[in-house]
C-alpha cells in the first residue's frame, strides 16, 4: 500500500462514502498517512448534528442499511483515532454552507483549500469518490 493516500470525497451517496471510509480506515490501520478532503455533497455529513445515513445509490446501499453495516462516519473517526488519518473540510464548501468552526465535527482539521490539498498530493496515491 502507498505510504501516502489522498481521498477526495464529493459524493453524498452511501455506497461511495462507505467505500471511502473503509479505505481510509484500512489505510490508517496499516500506517499509511491518509488525508481526506471533504467537499460538496460529502461535507454535510460531518456537520454536528447531521444525519449519519446517506441515501442509497442502488441495492447494495439499501442492503448495507438493512444489515446494520457500521456507518461511514464511524469508519472515518476510527481512521483518525488510529493516528495517521486527517479529515479536511473544503474551505470553499464551508464558506458556501456558511459554517463556523463550531459547526463542524471535532474530528475534522481546520478547513483547507483545494489548491493546498492538491499541492500536498504530489507522488501519492489519489482516489476520488
Amino acid at each position: 500500500m502507498a505510504q501516502r493516500l489522498f481521498l477526495i470525497l464529493t459524493s453524498g451517496t452511501r455506497e461511495k462514502l462507505q467505500m471511502a471510509g473503509m479505505i481510509a480506515a484500512v489505510a490508517a490501520a496499516t500506517g499509511a498517512e491518509t488525508s481526506v478532503f471533504l467537499s460538496m455533497n460529502a461535507l454535510p455529513y460531518f456537520v454536528k448534528g447531521a444525519m449519519v445515513s446517506a441515501p442509497a445509490e442502488g441495492p447494495m446501499g439499501r442492503l448495507m442499511e438493512e444489515k446494520n453495516v457500521p456507518p461511514f462516519v464511524e469508519l472515518f473517526k476510527q481512521a483518525v483515532a488510529l493516528g495517521t488519518a486527517r479529515l479536511y473540510p473544503c474551505s470553499m464548501a464551508v464558506d458556501v454552507m456558511e459554517l463556523t468552526p463550531g459547526d463542524l465535527d471535532p474530528v475534522l482539521e481546520k478547513p483547507l483549500g483545494l489548491t493546498r490539498f492538491l499541492t500536498e498530493m504530489e507522488d501519492s496515491q489519489v482516489l476520488t469518490f
